[in-house]
């Protein structure tokens, strides 16, 4: 009975160090027709987010508890994604916020929605300096049907079309 907890202990602790291992964060696309703004929501597991503060600013840097550290985040990311018009326009997105909500650090953008647009170039290269692992999924909605694309360290710019 022993060995069997055990065994039991030892795979729960090697698939929660799996889980870990897995650096991913989700972002929305989101076509508001009420606002007739172009949406971006980013979603960063806050734990990543912690580690990788540490790696990109310095070793004091806490997203928990100081102010500069969300915001040399958010302008990290912000730093990170681009979008831009199949025809190479880039699309200029304003700061909107950030906030940490439970397990999750968020970060907010918006632009204009672009009359006749045909699809959207997206870039999205946040944290992939720093986990070559990282991958960062990208869901455009309200536009026709859902489309994502996810991006590994590799990939530059990815396209979707509506």
């Amino acid at each position: 009975m022993r060995t069997l907890w055990l065994a039991l202990m030892l795979l729960i602790g090697v698939s929660a160090a799996s889980a870990h291992q897995l650096k991913t964060a989700s972002t929305t696309i989101l076509f508001n027709e009420r606002t007739g703004n172009i949406e971006v929501l980013h979603r960063f597991f806050l734990h990543d987010a912690e580690h990788a503060v540490k790696q990109l600013f310095d070793k004091e840097a806490d997203i928990h508890q100081l102010e500069r550290t969300r915001e040399q985040f958010s302008d990290y990311v912000q730093q990170r994604f681009s979008l831009a018009t199949l025809d190479n326009q880039t699309l200029p997105l304003s700061h909107v916020g950030y906030e940490i909500d439970g397990n999750n650090f968020w970060v907010y953008q918006e632009t204009p929605v672009v009359a006749n647009l045909k699809g959207l170039k997206i870039r999205h290269k946040a944290l992939q300096d720093v986990w070559q692992s990282q991958q960062n999924l990208v869901n455009v909605e309200g536009n026709g049907p859902l489309q994502s694309v996810t991006f590994k360290a590799a990939d530059n710019w990815l396209e979707v079309y509506f």
